[in-house]
């Protein structure tokens, strides 16, 4: 228990940097929030499209460029040579930026992500290129999504002007039990993902296996069935916790609830399942599979947020590769409205003070997806800070 407490006395400064830097009080004596205000309605929504190699990222771009519904929208991709433009493109702006027939703006990735971005969103505050609403990007089939992810969180010079909508990853139904078996990138695009897109589903007879696959892995996201790349792209967006259009807060489609509680009984049900066939046969294990973890804690009192904090930092510190994603609404002391928490790995948003509670449901509620980290274990830690406290 001692070493324990060291560990929580050792990160409570870098605890006190998810905070922001208000202070308790004002001239008058009047408390005050520990916490900026969401401003989230305020920035413009960026939506990744990831995938692994071969799982129709570029068909899935091809088809979304050419949609009317995309004319207010930039997609930066990395090669024009790898997204067949020509029969789309009305005209090339320059060298990196091109108007297509939709009125989609395409621009291709500099020297790095956030400078392109920058770049884009100062040209079209110049007039340069037409005005866009939203930003989509494409990520190489081999990358880590994690990064891009951790730009639009926690990097001032781009978080200031753009928030994270949703993470798209599209799964090729013929390839990906190999592909998941056998690459942990494949397994970690599915597991950061809001919504899972299942292509070439006219190759494969059955994909009810691959869908429970992908919903034990990540329980949260919204899986859809994809064909020839055609779908709605209204499907693809609006995945944040706040929807600027209404002016609300979306709790349950943010954190959906429900599903990690199903996938709680179905986990245990197919713990069972396996155990008894590997009497009988042999399995190959998924190792990468088994080694994510997605679950839901929830408090019914408010929450101290110092202690909060420390646990989320230690939790960083120790354990921050192996948390994917996580991603929470909080009560806690003092505060009248709730606090939305957002990270992926060490990286996290800086924590802010929501409009108002969006309905009578006041628990603390936090999501995490996981790489080699129980359920009880982050409960366990949280449990200990609580009696070093």
């Amino acid at each position: 228990m001692l070493g324990l407490k060291k560990l929580f006395s050792v990160c409570s400064t870098s605890a006190r940097l998810l905070s922001s830097d208000k202070t308790m009080t004002v001239g008058t004596g009047a408390p005050m929030s520990l916490f900026e205000n969401d401003k989230s309605a305020e920035r413009l929504p960026v939506s990744l499209i990831t995938g692994f190699l071969g799982s129709g990222k570029t068909t899935l771009l091809n088809r979304l460029l050419r949609h009317d519904a995309m004319s207010d929208s930039a997609v930066v991709i990395n090669e024009y040579g790898e997204t067949a433009l020509d029969h789309l493109l009305v005209e090339r702006v320059d060298g990196e930026v091109a108007v297509l027939a939709s009125g989609c703006i395409c621009c291709t990735i500099r020297s790095d992500l956030e400078e392109t971005l920058r770049t884009l969103l100062v040209r079209r505050d110049r007039g340069e290129v037409p005005r866009f609403r939203r930003i989509l990007v494409e990520t190489t089939g081999l990358a880590d999504p994690a990064p891009i992810v951790q730009l639009l969180l926690n990097n001032p010079l781009v978080s200031h002007f753009l928030r994270l909508d949703a993470v798209v990853t599209t799964v090729d139904a013929a390839n990906a039990a190999h592909q998941l078996d056998r690459q942990y990138e494949a397994v970690k695009q599915v597991a950061l993902a809001d919504r899972l897109l299942i292509t070439k589903c006219d190759l494969v007879n059955d994909i009810d296996a691959l869908q429970a696959r992908l919903r034990r892995l990540n329980p949260g996201a919204n899986i859809a069935r994809v064909t020839n790349g055609e779908i709605d792209p209204a499907q693809l967006f609006g995945a944040a916790l706040v929807d600027p259009d209404r002016n609300s807060v979306d709790v349950a489609r943010w954190l959906n609830e429900q599903a990690f509680a199903a996938s709680s009984e179905e986990a245990h049900e197919h713990a069972h399942e396996h155990a008894a066939h590997a009497h009988h046969h042999h399995h190959a294990h998924h190792s990468h599979d088994a080694s994510i973890a997605s679950f839901m804690l929830a408090f019914d009192e408010p929450l101290d947020w110092m202690m909060v904090s420390q646990w989320l930092a230690l939790l960083r510190s120790t354990r921050g590769e192996d948390l994917l994603r996580v991603k929470g609404i909080l009560n806690l002391r003092g505060e009248p409205v709730p606090v939305a928490i957002h990270g992926v790995h060490h990286v996290f948003h800086p924590p802010v003070a929501l409009a108002k509670w969006p309905d009578a449901d006041r628990r603390s509620r936090i999501v995490f997806i996981t790489r080699g980290i129980a359920r009880h274990d982050v409960l366990a830690l949280w449990q200990a800070g609580r009696a070093a406290a």
